[in-house]
């Protein structure tokens, strides 16, 4: 292994688009939170499956697990721990303040839980958590997880393939993108409130990068259901593409004929494309792709293309400009 890069801390308001950073730190000063963790962009990481009927996310706490060597993604890198996953999250529908999503996410209700699918499908439908759990088997996905903000985490995630659940609703033929949107709950998600983001957030993908078998819906992860600072109970999981992609609680999925506008990209296109793929050799205009920080490390290691996917997924691009299209 190469010798390890000295980890060099980044400024918080050198990960903020630049066009939305005064704006944010004068809403964050208003509320009262303005420190300097306040201010990153959006990835992160998300929660388990769904509570029995009428329960909340604070009803249903599980032990923690106990760490498992055996968790290892095929490269034979360790997961993450339990309380790193569900305590280091990006979810700016609460807070802008990692450490501080947990306790803000905690009693979110999570029942009833129902996801549109919809658009350009011919036979739509709309599911309840209960048929998602039931009609989709669920298998153990030990993905990494590259964040925009250069750090990174390996994650065991329960799911399912997104393709089972396209395919379901049979795809029209003029189905070329699937968009997503996470629920839109301002009294429940106090960030809701920053009017100067374009509320509900959403993410899309191309057709055949949803219905690539790594492309996965997550319900769970370490074996429990999603905690709600993770996405319960259901979350986008495309482990070649930077964090923010991997869009949170869902509850509605349209296919379309043509490329949906997405959350970060609306907000600052010249910092956030629609493809968003992992990419050591394209810099963010405000910091360096090259390496990162796994989270519970200190040195920084290598980014790997496509976040070590390439071989897997680099044919979906074999014909386009990735510094381009990034």
């Amino acid at each position: 292994m190469d010798d390890p890069i000295k980890s060099v801390p980044v400024k918080s308001s050198e990960i903020t688009p630049e066009h939305v950073y005064m704006n944010r730190r004068q809403f964050l000063k208003a509320i009262g939170i303005a420190g300097s963790a306040a201010l990153l962009a959006a990835c992160g990481v998300k929660p388990e499956v769904t509570p029995a009927a009428g329960a909340t996310q604070a009803a249903t706490l599980e032990p923690t697990p106990e760490p498992r060597l055996d968790l290892k993604d095929e490269l034979g890198e360790a997961a993450n721990d339990y309380e790193a996953i569900t305590n280091y999250n990006n979810y700016y529908e609460f807070t802008v303040v990692k450490q501080d999503v947990a306790r803000m996410a905690a009693d979110f209700p999570l029942s009833p839980w129902t996801i549109e699918v919809g658009g350009l499908a011919a036979k739509p439908r709309t599911f309840g958590m209960e048929d998602i759990l039931k009609l989709f088997p669920q298998e153990e996905r030990i993905y990494r997880l590259r964040c925009v903000e250069a750090w990174s985490m390996v994650i065991p995630w329960m799911g399912f393939p997104l393709a089972s659940l396209l395919k379901a609703v049979e795809p029209k033929s003029e189905a070329r993108y699937i968009g997503f949107q996470t629920v839109l709950d301002p009294d429940n998600m106090p960030g809701q409130a920053a009017k100067f983001y374009p509320w509900p957030y959403t993410e899309g993908l191309r057709m055949d990068e949803a219905m690539h078998n790594l492309t996965i819906l997550a319900t769970g992860l370490y074996g429990k259901s999603l905690p709600m600072q993770n996405g319960a109970p259901i979350r986008l999981v495309v482990p070649w593409k930077y964090g923010f992609k991997s869009i949170k609680s869902i509850v509605k999925i349209d296919l379309l004929a043509e490329q949906p506008k997405t959350f970060w990209s609306e907000i600052a296109p010249d910092e956030y494309g629609f493809y968003a793929n992992v990419n050591p050799e394209v810099d963010h205009p405000r910091w360096s792709q090259a390496t990162e920080r796994r989270i519970g490390e200190t040195a920084r290691r290598k980014t790997l293309m496509f976040n070590g996917y390439a071989e897997e997924v680099a044919g979906l691009y074999k014909d386009m400009d990735l510094k381009v299209n990034y």
